[in-house]
């Protein structure tokens, strides 16, 4: 039997959340049970003028704080140009300390795995200084469904991060949420108890490839750091369907109000209905997201997630029925695997797979919305170049490459 050499590098733990309230309780609970932790902060109130704030600190006190300036102001640019290389030049001057980076509430933690598996430091991945261990977020439990209800855009709050930012409050709370691989929830002393057990329920259908632990609880240092619960090959939240890994559970019994249901399909939905459909869609759920197909443009996966009465939809590229097989390698073992495993003779592996999260809902109602939405099948008779023609509010809203010689039936 062999051993794997122990790993030196130092551990990174990500930490996010939109109540700093909350973050902060956990990030300083986390300094004060490791002396040798250091705490790695960005603050962004000055991001448009091309400026950040770095604070450092262990326990015992500040470490750095400067001021970077930025070629451009942006949070990607933030990641590239000083997040990342604070935390290699930590490991290197401050080699047996762990660390913890804390983002700043409207930062996704996508955006950090996204980074850094996209940057070179001095040609070498950031990988080879540190390890990402796990990516935590924290749930303040008197505001979490404010934030996934509410229909404001981070510029009414004064947090976008760019001119360009438009995302909605919700979008930003629900991703945090669902990229975890571990959710603390903190609650106040006077927070309702049964409110804590809502908002774990309603946690478990947001993210249940996720390990909850409430804040207050006397293991949380040792179930929070070093557990290794991150993998860099989890794909983002909307490409997970293809890729083979869960979506979703599919429960949907009212339990303390929160309904969970799974819909799935392999003929593509009638464009028209869909479009019509999509304001009703929002306003039965709180939470959706996934992958589905057009009958006008098969060709195209599409992502789809809806939060805070809005509904996003966007290409998550090609299907790989519509590709050569000869360029079937660019994509991922998982997901060629996937595509093998539910092949269908006529559609490849286009298929549609939505998981919805509400609060007081009817599965049964948004189940028939949505099959309504499918083609019927004097549609599906008419066959893929009928389908071409069909009236499609969609039409392009989906920018794929230079098409290739396609496999389409």
């Amino acid at each position: 039997m062999t051993h794997s050499p122990p790993d030196h590098r130092p551990a990174v733990t990500v930490l996010s959340g939109f109540s700093p309230t909350a973050t902060s309780a956990v990030a300083h609970r986390l300094l004060s049970e490791d002396p040798n932790l250091l705490l790695v902060v960005h603050t962004l109130d000055d991001l448009a003028d091309g400026r950040v704030r770095r604070l450092v600190r262990t326990a015992a006190g500040v470490v750095e704080d400067v001021t970077v300036e930025l070629v451009h102001g942006c949070v990607s640019c933030t990641l590239r140009e000083d997040v990342l290389p604070t935390l290699v030049r930590l490991a290197r001057t401050h080699p047996q300390s762990d660390q913890l980076l804390a983002l700043p509430r409207a930062v996704e933690p996508e955006a950090v795995a996204s980074a850094c598996a996209h940057t070179l430091l001095d040609g070498r991945p950031v990988t080879d200084a540190v390890r990402f261990d796990s990516y935590v977020t924290v749930v303040d439990v008197d505001t979490v469904l404010d934030g996934l209800d509410t229909t404001d855009d981070l510029r009414d709050r004064g947090l976008h991060a760019a001119p360009d930012d438009h995302r909605a409050v919700a979008d930003v709370v629900a991703r945090q949420i669902e990229y975890a691989d571990t959710l603390v929830s903190w609650a106040r002393p006077e927070s309702d108890p049964l409110e804590r057990v809502r908002v774990a329920t309603l946690l478990r259908r947001l993210a249940p490839w996720a390990v909850q632990l409430d804040a207050d609880a006397p293991d949380v240092p040792a179930a929070l750091r070093r557990t290794g619960r991150h993998d860099p090959q989890k794909p983002g939240t909307l490409g997970r369907g293809q890729e083979g890994y869960p979506i979703g559970e599919h429960d949907p019994t009212p339990d303390w109000g929160v309904t969970a249901m799974l819909f799935e399909a392999r003929r593509p939905f009638h464009p028209q209905r869909l479009h019509d459909a999509l304001e009703e869609l929002a306003g039965r759920t709180l939470r959706a997201r996934g992958q589905l197909w057009i009958a006008s443009q098969p060709d195209t996966a599409l992502g789809f997630e809806a939060a805070g009465g809005g509904i996003g939809l966007g290409s998550l590229g090609y299907w790989l029925a519509a590709l050569p097989p000869r360029e079937w390698d660019d994509a991922s073992p998982s997901r060629r695997l996937t595509a093998d495993a539910t092949w269908d003779p006529y559609y490849g592996d286009r298929r549609t797979q939505l998981a919805f999260v509400g609060l007081d809902s009817a599965p049964d109602a948004l189940t028939t919305i949505l099959a309504e939405c499918l083609l019927t099948d004097d549609e599906l008779a008419d066959g893929w170049d009928a389908w071409s023609a069909l009236p499609d509010p969609f039409a392009g809203c989906f920018a794929l490459p230079e098409p290739t010689t396609g496999t389409a039936p």
